[in-house]
């Protein structure tokens, strides 16, 4: 009977670097589970550990060995396994030597296919402890270390230098050697806190003794719900709750072993400054969580987590308000001396700055997105003239000083600063605006001039990288043209915009063109452009629950606007769940074969039909042709089908009746005509045929 043992392995390093340690903890899990199922050791459950100075992987109930199985090699067929004198072939010899045995003791396998030697052994499973070494080794190398390093006098590399290493087989040590350092049972705790070095009995018991003994919470995701707690207490102590978000409080959890919450206040004349540069002095610069009131403005206040229990904490308290106020203090400078000029004066400016090497200036790029809005706003009937200022000024922030110390603000101090300069709040919010949605699932431009000038500088940027031959392959996107492609169709469908995106992207290339001075084919590059954009817009009809032949269907027909592909792809959706449908959907794709194979031309009009069902399909097409003409002007499609939808039993009375290709031509190209009705009339929503049943 098999036994089963928890594993535990721990490896003590130097402070890992705290925007990984999460992404390492993980990789490290997942490459030793790959490495146990790919060994066929089982186990029952699983669970990383990770703090600033280790990381750990727990195993529960790890089989104690491989299971036994039994092993049957193919060797060579039979006919080549004899010579002509009956004796056993060279290739007959060679495999049994390959299995270890005498040519006497190989058997013979028949199947369906033939016969061929072959060889059953029983290979015994190899004992766990014999087998992890090399699964950790492996595991260590395959981890996502974008530069690793050496130390002392080791040939050994890892992202730090590394101190100890702990591994147990239930009360078994593991003696191994692992990134130079001998295995054992002895961990470490906090640095200052407990400095001794602590045995581990138990792997179960990990968590527990480093807590107890070594001042250490192990457990990352425990940390985390310490600190926000933590911080949401000291924050509410002030009369407030701590602003908190996710990537900060990752970075705080990797940073500290043993958070301890420290409140620090600042002078409250910093209260002036955008709240926007408060909070990111405080988060980027310090690691600092803000404080908010109940109305959501900020309180001179901040939290920050000391990875020791200080006997002076006030000591730590003081150190951290002497340190943020002069970041205060550069942000209130730069906001102070960029007030001093209007965004308009610095559009010139923007000609020193390089958008892309074959691409020109940023001050190019403003020009081309200029128009660009102008177009999208006269198409949408919106305000020309709010939509080319907003254009024309967007950029201009990348010349101020806050945001070339604060570059995460771009966008947003442009909105400040233009509201600073008397701008229409339109064209003020419409600068913030053009970089949304930030990221996915994050909201669209809520403006229409935002709306207009995030789709104008999304589509330039596409043309443009397209345009010199920088095209995304694989998870190489420099330019994060995924996401702007994406950005785009999300901007348009969530706010039912009717725009060609067709036409907008010819515009866009053709302005690469001539704006830039490219010499390829813009046709050409707008058609990639196009095809890239709709296979953005195919992942995310899937993400939104309709399938790829409802996605297929709507494709074939080309629909140059993304919110008009969204309304017919619906339309589909609802439709194929008639009870008509699957019968509709065969009878169009045998429509469409007829046509495609026939070697005669339909009659340009349907002429003279001898059957009563083909007669009674024609009264009844001509009918629905005159009841959906309105439906799709009104865009109605999912009308448009289930009117159409109305044809089925007539349909299938036709073909049940009827031979669309008798021996009579004349007659034949009636009947093809009459199916070229039907088939128009179906794609001018979908080509239903499509759909798979």
């Amino acid at each position: 009977m098999s036994t089963s043992k928890h594993l535990l392995f721990e490896l003590g390093s130097e402070e890992l670097p705290p925007k990984t340690l999460l992404k390492l903890s993980n990789a490290l899990l997942n490459n030793i589970i790959q490495g146990l199922n790919a060994a066929e050791l089982t186990f029952t459950g699983s669970k990383a550990y990770a703090t600033p100075r280790r990381l750990a992987v727990f195993i529960e109930n790890l089989a104690s060995a491989q299971p036994d199985k039994t092993v049957e090699k193919r060797g060579p067929a039979l006919q080549a396994a004899f010579t002509p004198d009956g004796t056993p072939s060279k290739a007959a010899l060679g495999f049994a030597v390959s299995c270890g045995t005498s040519f006497d003791q190989l058997e013979r396998l028949k199947t369906d296919k033939g016969e061929w030697l072959s060889f059953t052994q029983a290979v015994k499973g190899q004992a766990t402890e014999n087998l992890i070494p090399d699964i950790i080794r492996q595991s260590i190398v395959g981890l996502p270390i974008a530069k690793r390093m050496r130390w002392g006098s080791f040939t050994t590399e890892f992202v730090r230098p590394v101190h100890w290493a702990v591994l147990l087989l239930g009360d078994i040590i593991i003696n191994t050697e692992i990134l130079g350092l001998e295995t054992g049972a002895t961990t470490q705790g906090h640095r200052f806190h407990a400095p001794q070095k602590i045995t581990l009995v138990k792997p179960e018991d990990y968590a527990d003794v480093l807590y107890k003994q070594g001042r250490v919470i192990a457990d990352f995701e425990q940390r985390k719900t310490l600190i926000r707690d933590a911080a949401q207490k000291a924050a509410a102590a002030v009369n407030g709750y701590a602003h908190i978000e996710d990537d900060l409080l990752e970075e705080i959890a990797a940073l500290n072993e043993w958070p301890v919450p420290i409140t620090g206040t600042f002078d409250p004349r910093f209260l002036d400054l955008p709240p926007e540069v408060l909070i990111t002095t405080m988060q980027t610069n310090q690691k600092y969580f803000p404080v908010k009131n109940a109305d959501g403005g900020l309180l001179a206040n901040f939290i920050t987590f000391s990875n020791i229990e200080s006997s002076n904490p006030e000591s730590i308290q003081h150190g951290n308000e002497r340190v943020v106020t002069p970041r205060l203090s550069d942000a209130e400078f730069f906001w102070n001396q960029d007030r001093k000029r209007t965004l308009e004066d610095r559009v010139e400016s923007l000609s020193s700055v390089v958008f892309q090497e074959n691409l020109g200036t940023v001050f190019a790029k403003t020009k081309r997105v200029q128009n660009l809005a102008k177009f999208i706003a006269g198409h949408l009937g919106a305000d020309v003239e709010l939509a080319e200022r907003a254009a024309l000024l967007a950029k201009t922030d990348l010349m101020t000083e806050m945001v070339g110390e604060f570059g995460n603000l771009q966008g947003i101090m442009g909105r400040y600063y233009a509201l600073a300069d008397n701008e229409p709040k339109e064209v003020a919010l419409a600068i913030e605006e053009q970089y949304f949605p930030k990221q996915s699932g994050s909201p669209t431009s809520s403006s229409t001039t935002g709306q207009i000038l995030a789709i104008a500088e999304k589509i330039d940027t596409l043309a443009g990288i397209f345009a010199v031959g920088l095209i995304p392959t694989g998870d190489k996107d420099p330019y994060a043209l995924r996401r702007a492609a994406l950005g785009i169709l999300r901007t348009i469908i969530e706010n039912k915009l009717n725009i060609n995106i067709v036409e907008l992207t010819e515009l866009a290339c053709a302005q690469i063109k001539t704006v830039s001075g490219q010499t390829g084919d813009q046709s050409e590059t707008a058609d990639r452009v196009i095809d890239f954009i709709f296979d953005r817009l195919k992942g995310y009809c899937l993400d939104h629950g309709y399938t790829a032949d409802e996605f297929d269907a709507v494709s074939a027909v080309k629909p140059a606007e993304p919110l008009d592909f969204m309304q017919r792809l619906q339309a589909v959706k609802v439709f194929r769940q008639l009870p008509e449908a699957e019968s509709l959907a065969a009878a169009n794709k045998r429509i469409r074969n007829i046509l495609k194979k026939s070697d005669t031309q339909p009659a340009a009009a349907v002429g003279t039909l001898l059957e009563p069902q083909e007669k009674q399909l024609l009264q009844a097409a001509l009918q629905s042709a005159e009841d959906i003409h309105p439906l799709l002007a009104q865009r109605n499609y999912q009308a448009t089908l289930n009117r159409l939808a109305g044809l089925r039993n007539d349909v299938d009375a036709f073909f049940d009746h009827v031979m669309v290709m008798t021996d009579d031509i004349g007659l034949r190209a009636n009947r093809l005509a009459l199916l070229n009705l039907l088939s128009e009339q179906f794609l001018t929503c979908a080509d239903i045929s499509r759909l798979q049943s």
